[in-house]
């Protein structure tokens, strides 16, 4: 099925077989896990409004930058969370920018926004105010520990988020402190959910006319990717550790002559060391003392020395493939031109280029799933401050005196 366009109200093109089209979003959001959630709505044919401060969404200062050039509209972090959206600035701190929003909200079907719980109640933008505005109004937050709980107006950062989500307890060495993931995984994470809960919720309005509440913690959202390890406290008591990482691991990271591999050729049972032994071309693991798992262990310093120099001699995408001959579940580790070029992303199309105006093009991740009917689409890079201010009041009623007067007294 080709991909179709269709006006939007702000003056651009939206796909008119995207997924969500007709789906009119106001977007409060700043920073990385809201934008991600209204990314992903956008990017499926939501018609996404972003609404910033006159100063902008302090995302714009995220760094890495285009060329490492810093400015409000060079930050690859912003350029990547913002595509398909439209922005004006509104100064919701004053009274005829609070008014502006309530006549924005009127018909649309979502307002996304991810402050401190008590800003918007402050501001005379609570929940219920808004919805007795727009009885259908979805309204989705993102917040450090939700709207509710004696933490709720707690300020965290990523790394706090990853602490008191109990994910850090697993990760890192036996032996040494706990370790978090590398960059902003707690706010992409919660982003994912509460775009989730947001299309949950307009699925219902569609079916009643009724919108509600949709409150994602990023602390739960960290708490969630637990698994096992909750489960086993809540039904065992046993407390999951950080595991002791000794030279024989045979699952240990590996140095090769090109890089790194990450093996795994089975354990315990599902092990057959004498396939092992073949497979690497190392005779000198054929010994008694790594002929079962209790003797490995015992001998793991001898066992990971001659590991460490078998591997030095392969390399990694020669053993990767060689493997998984052998049902070995092998990975290779790979640096970021490696990824992009990896065949089989290549042959999924993942990696997709974006137009910037100004920038020109730049490569950025693509679907997060495929939809062969109502598929995803990039048609507008991320917006410059302010660029649909002027069309977007223009729309609603708004002359070009009345937009001088809005912009003098920093409304917009």
């Amino acid at each position: 099925m080709g991909l179709e366009w269709l006006p939007n109200s702000f003056g651009g093109l939206i796909l008119n077989n995207g997924a969500l089209a007709g789906v009119k979003v106001i977007d409060l959001t700043h920073h990385i896990a809201g934008p991600y959630a209204t990314k992903l709505l956008a990017d499926f044919g939501a018609d996404v409004l972003k609404i910033e401060r006159p100063g902008g969404d302090p995302g714009r200062r995220l760094p890495p930058f285009y060329h490492d050039e810093p400015g409000a509209e060079t930050s690859l972090p912003f350029l990547y969370l913002n595509t398909n959206k439209r922005s004006i600035t509104l100064n919701l701190k004053s009274e005829t920018g609070r008014a502006i929003l309530m006549d924005l909200l009127a018909d649309a079907d979502a307002v996304v926004e991810n402050f401190a719980p008590r800003v918007m109640p402050a501001l005379g933008l609570d929940a219920d105010t808004l919805r007795k505005r727009n009885p259908k109004l979805v309204v989705a937050s993102v917040s450090n520990f939700g709207q509710t709980g004696p933490w709720r107006d707690f300020r965290a950062t990523e790394i706090v988020e990853y602490a008191l989500g109990g994910l850090m307890y697993i990760f890192g060495a036996y032996d040494r402190e706990p370790l978090k993931h590398a960059l902003h995984q707690a706010q992409f994470k919660a982003g994912t959910n509460l775009a989730s809960g947001t299309l949950m919720a307009l699925y219902h309005q569609r079916l009643t006319g009724q919108g509600q509440r949709v409150d994602v913690s990023i602390q739960e959202s960290i708490a969630s990717a637990l698994r096992d390890v909750t489960n086993n406290y809540t039904y065992t008591g046993a407390v999951r550790r950080r595991q002791p990482n000794h030279t024989g691991d045979l699952t240990r990271l590996r140095a090769v002559s090109d890089g790194y591999v990450l093996p795994n050729p089975g354990m315990g049972a599902t092990l057959d060391w004498k396939v092992l032994v073949d497979f690497l071309e190392a005779p000198d693991l054929d010994d008694e003392r790594f002929d079962n798992a209790s003797a490995r262990l015992e001998n793991a310093e001898a066992l990971g020395d001659i590991l460490d120099q078998i591997f030095a001699t392969k390399q990694k995408q020669e053993i990767f493939y060689a493997a998984h001959q052998k049902r070995f579940i092998y990975g290779v580790i790979d640096s970021p031109e490696e990824t992009v070029d990896n065949p089989q992303i290549q042959a999924r199309g993942y990696y997709v280029p974006v137009h910037h105006p100004d920038l020109g093009e730049i490569m950025f991740p693509g679907a997060p799933f495929l939809m062969s009917g109502s598929p995803w689409a990039v048609t507008d890079a991320a917006p410059r401050l302010g660029e649909h201010t002027r069309a977007v009041l223009g729309e609603m009623g708004y002359s070009t005196q009345e937009l001088a007067w809005l912009r003098a007294s920093e409304v917009i």
